[in-house]
């Protein structure tokens, strides 16, 4: 993250989204939240599929005890986040590519999923962040 883009204005709706960052951007990113915001740390290290990614989602982020284990549950919890009752979401994800590895499926899945919550939250006019942390040779990779 460049020094222009430790500015980032987390409070702001419009900027919300789904990103892609270095390892070295979380704890600055975790930073600059606001003490308003919910922020969920996730580690995917080893996490090599959809059950392990859900039951670490499911600490991380407190889900409901009622929370179902599946796809749909977690697209309903994330686009809800009810209990938690923030005024803003800052969901951060280290060693990301544990899981992009092993699993291109369920990453994608996920990614999916908090893209399509963060459009839904730009729809009520509250901040939503995800960003996964990737090795920077995964910015370096062009698609063949």
């Amino acid at each position: 993250m460049s020094e222009h883009d430790t500015e980032i204005d987390l409070t702001d709706p419009s900027r919300g989204g789904v990103f892609f960052v270095v390892e070295e951007d979380l704890d600055p990113l975790a930073a600059l939240a606001d003490k308003s915001m919910f922020v969920g740390r996730t580690s995917l290290k080893d996490c090599h599929d959809k059950e392990e990614l859900l039951r670490r989602l499911a600490a991380s982020w407190q889900l409901p005890a009622t929370f179902g284990q599946n796809w749909d549950a977690l697209a309903d919890c994330v686009r809800d986040f009810a209990w938690l009752k923030a005024q803003g979401y800052l969901l951060l994800f280290d060693h990301a590519n544990d899981l992009r590895s092993a699993n291109e499926e369920d990453f994608d899945t996920l990614l999916d999923i908090l893209d399509e919550a963060a459009e839904g939250w730009l729809d009520d006019d509250v901040p939503f962040f995800a960003f996964f942390a990737l090795p920077e040779s995964a910015f370096n990779e062009t698609d063949d």
